[in-house]
């Protein structure tokens, strides 16, 4: 469904933050960008807490 991503570079990253830069300014990117690096960072977390949770069930099996 999202196999485009894997074809995504550095010339389209640029683009793609000028073109964000352009329609919603400085102000509103950086939050928009803080925004979505506290949700990797939230993602991160439940990933790490289910990955230990599930060596301990697998190591009590």
């Amino acid at each position: 469904m999202f196999d485009f991503v894997k074809n995504i570079g550095l010339p389209e990253i640029i683009i793609i933050g000028v073109l964000l830069l352009v329609f919603f300014g400085g102000a509103k990117v950086k939050e928009l960008s803080r925004g979505l690096g506290e949700s990797a960072k939230e993602v991160k977390k439940i990933k790490k807490e289910l990955t230990e949770e599930g060596g301990a069930s697998q190591d009590h099996a």
